[in-house]
């Protein structure tokens, strides 16, 4: 494996300059990042905006090219196209590139890898910045986006350790405060905290659309709608892509869900007040500490 000893002297290829991969872009030019960092997408106008908004400093159309004589490859594409993308790059990657990607699952990337990397399983770094908003696009790149949020390493047991340290130091330069989680562990954590919310999001501006008094529940709709359903802005294809890469986790939280739904309606249609008025002070006092920690200055430099 190569010793990668100044990661400013790098040369990074970012294959999919949306969201993420832009605002990595910006944020290791923002932090005195010397290399040369190449873009690869699917259409001229996103490389085109991508070089206009100085996210990139190169432009190449065909991935077989512009894996050339790169040092990292991030992916951070939807998570159904990295298979069709890792094949590719493991016919035209050199033998020290280490690849790396930012998607919300981390199974379903590391089988692919397997599938097309089999023997060269040392020079790759699962990895997810645990950062966003419902904007997508290039033109969403924010160079602070990555600042004071954790980025989730999930290294294999053949993963070099002297890839991941490359990988980890890069983040780090965007301001990410990089953890390792065990696979299965972060795709089971993130369908509760990241995928959930977003389906849940997703299913109740849907339902509302359907209802022939739509624009009159919309004109009412106020702060806490809003803020609810925020997240069902965010990308379709990329949440398709999750729910059909994390089924069984994501089933499993969303069945978790509809039995806590189901429990209070019951509650709800019993009158209840003393339990729902318990639960809903377990759920602020739980929320507020939460809120307290991520405050916390000393708590987000652990």
């Amino acid at each position: 494996m190569t010793d990668y000893a100044d990661v400013t002297d790098q040369t990074i290829l970012i294959v999919g300059v949306g969201l993420i991969g832009a605002s990595f872009g910006l944020a290791l030019k923002a932090s005195g990042f010397r290399g040369e960092i190449i873009g690869y997408a699917r259409t001229h106008d996103t490389l085109n905006t991508a070089l206009a908004l100085g996210v990139i400093d190169r432009a190449e159309p065909e991935l077989a090219k512009a894996v050339v004589g790169a040092d990292v490859v991030l992916i951070t594409t939807p998570m159904l196209a990295m298979p069709d993308i890792l094949k590719t790059l493991a016919a035209h990657v050199a033998r020290g590139t280490v690849i790396t990607d930012g998607g919300s699952v981390k199974a379903s990337f590391v089988e692919a890898a397997r599938v097309h990397f089999g023997d060269s399983l040392d020079r790759v770094v699962p990895g997810h910045p645990i950062a966003g908003r419902e904007h997508s696009g290039v033109a969403a790149g924010d160079a602070t986006l990555f600042q004071n949020h954790r980025v989730i390493l999930t290294p294999l047991a053949e993963t070099d350790s002297t890839a991941t340290a490359l990988v980890r130091a890069l983040w780090q330069r965007c301001g990410g405060e990089v953890v390792e989680l065990d696979i299965a562990r972060h795709d089971a954590l993130l369908a509760a905290t990241s995928h959930l919310p977003h389906f849940a999001a997703f299913a109740l501006v849907h339902m509302l659309s359907e209802r022939p008094e739509q624009d009159r529940i919309f004109e009412f709709a106020a702060g806490g709608f809003r803020d609810f359903t925020r997240v069902a802005s965010s990308d379709p294809v990329m949440w398709r892509d999750i729910a059909l890469c994390n089924t069984d986790a994501v089933l499993a939280e969303l069945d978790a869900y509809v039995a806590a739904l189901q429990h209070m309606r019951e509650q709800v249609a019993r009158g209840d007040g003393q339990a729902l008025e318990a639960k809903f002070i377990t759920a602020r006092e739980t929320r507020n500490a939460w809120l307290s920690e991520l405050e916390d200055p000393e708590d987000s430099a652990t």
